[in-house]
């Protein structure tokens, strides 16, 4: 376990504040760490960091101690993962910290995993600051990620970095916990937004959020069977795609069109 500390290794440095979360840093090389802890220090007012580990052990005896808000992972720990730290950490812990995973691995698998804890982000190292300040501002209060200025091109953050895409090439997003799925009519991914979050920021005079796990793109719909509560929608090259949709989604749309 190791100390608070700014950019020096042996000065202590209080973050707090009486409204923020209480964060605790997981890495196990130095330099990303205290890089990550220099950048954390700019969002003192939201994140107060009680302890930083480099290790899987310092961590989870951390962790049990402080029972904080909020965790910032690195994936790998030393030979053993913190995905292995947080299934050992449910079965003491009547609730786990939200958790934002700091990794170098593009990898779907972790990716996957850091689904199943419902993790507010997963972020590539080395880390950026703007892709930190969204992952913060999704722990601490559910704010949308910044919109985009383009008009038809869409950007969206995938495991892997971006994608951007013409609105048009969408037919609709599905939730999938603190992510979302991209369904296009030639390709489909995961996202790292919350089907609300994604809400909030896409046009609504294109998209319409039809019930808690949907959002439809309005200018690609074809047909709508409301006998089989189905929606089908179609590209400009004639490609079509159809969707099963709830009851209230069905009532949902059939009002809004």
């Amino acid at each position: 376990m190791i100390n608070q500390w700014s950019l020096t290794e042996g000065k202590n440095v209080q973050m707090k504040n009486s409204e923020s979360l209480k964060a605790i840093v997981v890495e196990d090389e130095r330099y990303p760490r205290l890089s990550l802890l220099q950048k954390l220090e700019e969002f003192r007012s939201q994140i107060e960091v009680i302890d930083a580990c480099d290790s899987y052990d310092a961590a989870l005896k951390s962790i049990l101690l402080h029972r904080p808000d909020l965790l910032f992972m690195d994936i790998q720990l030393q030979g053993r993962d913190s995905i292995q730290l947080l299934n050992e950490l449910q079965t003491s812990m009547h609730t786990l910290p939200r958790v934002i995973f700091t990794t170098a691995y593009a990898d779907r698998r972790y990716l996957m995993s850091a689904i199943k804890f419902s993790a507010v982000d997963y972020l590539l190292k080395p880390v950026d600051k703007n892709e930190l300040a969204l992952a913060i501002a999704k722990a601490v209060n559910g704010l949308p990620a910044q919109k985009d200025h383009q008009i038809d091109k869409l950007s969206f953050r995938t495991v892997n970095g971006k994608i951007f895409v013409n609105q048009n090439d969408i037919a609709y997003f599905l939730a999938d916990g603190n992510y979302s799925q991209i369904i296009m009519f030639q390709d489909s991914d995961v996202l790292m937004e919350s089907l609300r979050m994604l809400e909030q920021r896409l046009d609504p005079n294109v998209f319409l959020r039809i019930d808690r796990k949907t959002i439809i793109n309005l200018k690609r719909i074809y047909k709508i069977n409301s006998r089989r509560r189905q929606c089908t929608f179609k590209a400009k090259d004639g490609t079509e795609l159809i969707l099963d949709i709830s009851k209230n989604g069905t009532e949902t749309l059939l009002n809004h069109i």
